[in-house]
């Protein structure tokens, strides 16, 4: 096995957990901010909400990189993004001035699910492998 094929995998599913791991401390670390934000958008029980995105975001982004139960973690994640991306990133109901900025944010959603949906089928390794 080249060594393309041995580690590509793990970088991958490093770069995918990246942006998950960084959301997820700045929730922590601001939490209340992010309470805040999420009862902004009119959801309910914000503060369950910010410690469930927290916990799906730092536990999902672990076990992706470990390599640990990645197909559940990467749907996980796919649907915690998915969710984000309608919720949060909602272009199409915004002025001119704030519409592109977060149609950019919904397109890295939608980025990040199709890089989801190859681990949700490939599993942790290089296809093949049998790695899960």
């Amino acid at each position: 096995m080249g060594a393309m094929n041995r580690y590509a995998p793990l970088a991958g599913r490093i770069m995918i957990a990246l942006v998950f791991v960084v959301a997820g401390i700045e929730k922590l670390t601001g939490f209340q901010g992010t309470v805040a934000y999420i009862a902004s958008k009119g959801m309910p029980v914000p503060h369950a909400a910010a410690a469930a995105a927290i916990v799906v975001e730092l536990g999902g982004s672990a076990m992706l990189v470990l390599g640990w139960n990645t197909r559940w973690a990467a749907a996980a994640l796919f649907a915690f993004s998915g969710l984000a991306a309608l919720m949060f990133h909602n272009f199409w109901a915004l002025p001119a001035d704030q519409a592109a900025n977060q149609m950019i944010h919904f397109l890295k959603n939608i980025a990040m699910m199709g890089g989801l949906v190859y681990v949700m089928t490939y599993g942790s390794g290089p296809p093949g492998s049998g790695r899960k």
